[in-house]
Formats: C-alpha cells, structure tokens, sequence
C-alpha cells in the first residue's frame, strides 16, 4: 500500500520529526522494521500524521509536532494538580502554558524531583496504568540508618493498611549523623507510598526526591527548571512501557 495520496512520504516525516536521517529512515523501511498502522511499511508510502500510527520494531515513533513532553524537577511546596483550592503554586505555572498540558501522576506536596508533564494521552496512560509497572527511583533521606532486615523486607513486599506492596529495590548510598539515603525503585503507584514503606520498617522520611522515571534520569535541572524530552527519550519510554507490557505476556 502507498497510503493516503495526499500524506507525506514515510522517510521525510521521520526525518522531520528528528527520528533519523532520510537515509536512515528508508534503511529501516527497507528492512521491514517499521509498520504503519499494523502494516510492514514500503518505501513510497504515504502517510497522515495526525491520524496514521508509525512504528520501528513495535514501538511508537512520534511524528505528531503537536504533542510536547515536558521534564520537570518539581519543588517542595508546589502541588502536582493543574489547580488547587488552597492557592498553593502548581506544577502548571512552571512550564509554558501553551498548548496545555497535564502531569502523568503525582508528587506529594512535599516530594520533590522528576515529573512528566505532556499532551500526549496515550503516552499518559502507558505510564500511569499499573499493568505496565514503569519503574520510578526514589532518594529518601530517612531518620536512622536501615538494617540488612529492614532493607530486605522492603525489597520482599511491605505490609501496609492498603495491602502488601511489590517487591522494590532497596539500598543505602550515603549515611552519616544518624541519618541515611536510601534508594528505594518501585513499580506501583499508590498514594505517599515510598514515605508508608519506609515508615513501616522505621525510617521516616525527612525528605524524599524522585531521580528517574523507567529510563528518564537527569541530575542536571534544579528544582522548578524543565526542559524538552528528545524524540529519543519519549522513543525510550514507549518502548519501556511496550517492554513492560511483553514481560508479563499481555
């Protein structure tokens, strides 16, 4: 097939978009790794980018440039919500106000570190549904310095009052002055949860930054800076989440 007559040639969208070069574009053409809209792709195709579905190996290639992704390092103090009834600063005011987007989950009040905001629904989703279990590292410094028994119950599971969590990650990378750092990496989602986990083998949190999202890591923004995800980073979480999905056979 070649497409809607009036789209675009396939290799120049992708090379638009900042996917790979031409020639790159129509290498992977050529070998059969790209489908448009469930089917293998030939060179000549034409495409509608703002309805047709690209692909490379199963993995959604965004060619929509109406779709942002922002990467925010959010603040203590500032709330995860579009708008909040107490007046308190919102994620919403860091970030360009146009086109409007909306964060991918949430970060307590008093939690600081990445945030996902974006336009991108399906994105969005992926991300946020539990089946897919995109992984999120934390860094909290905890009251106290974890035992070997501690730190294995929090890789084991945690009995909370909303249920046992999943088995985490769990390790000490810094402890001094009776305090420690903790890395804790979790898949689920559940409210206040990395503070519940670690309240729960006695180590409250005194304060708690999240340092990645499934591959997304970047020790360089200050809290309330943001910056553009590349095409290669939102590449890398679709296909997190596509990876996800595969693993557990669904």
């Amino acid at each position: 097939m070649t497409g809607a007559p009036e789209g675009e040639r396939l290799q120049k969208v992708l090379a638009r978009a900042g996917f790979a070069s031409r020639r790159k574009a129509e290498a992977f053409i050529e070998a059969g790794r790209i489908t448009v809209n469930g089917e293998v792709s030939v060179l000549g195709r034409r495409v509608d980018v703002a309805s047709d579905r690209i692909e490379l190996d199963g993995v959604r290639v965004i060619v929509d440039d109406t779709l942002v992704h922002y990467l925010l390092h959010k603040p203590s103090g500032v709330v995860s919500t579009a708008a909040d009834p107490e007046g308190r600063p919102t994620v919403l005011a860091l970030v360009p106000g146009d086109p409007r987007v909306f964060s991918v989950g949430r970060l307590d009040l008093e939690t600081e570190g990445l945030l996902i905001l974006t336009n991108d629904g399906e994105l969005a989703h992926r991300l946020m549904h539990p089946s897919h279990g995109v992984e999120k590292e934390y860094w909290a410094t905890v009251e106290g310095v974890p035992s070997a028994g501690a730190l294995r119950t929090l890789r084991q599971g945690v009995e909370l009052d909303d249920g046992r969590t999943a088995p985490a990650r769990a390790r000490v990378i810094d402890r001094s002055a009776g305090r420690a750092i903790v890395a804790l990496t979790i898949r689920e989602g559940r409210k206040r949860q990395v503070r519940r986990m670690l309240g729960a083998v006695g180590h409250p949190v005194a304060r708690l930054v999240r340092v990645r999202i499934g591959p997304i890591t970047d020790r360089s923004l200050a809290p309330g800076q943001w910056r553009r995800l590349s095409s290669d980073e939102v590449r890398a979480l679709d296909a997190a989440t596509t990876t996800s999905e595969r693993s557990k056979g669904t």
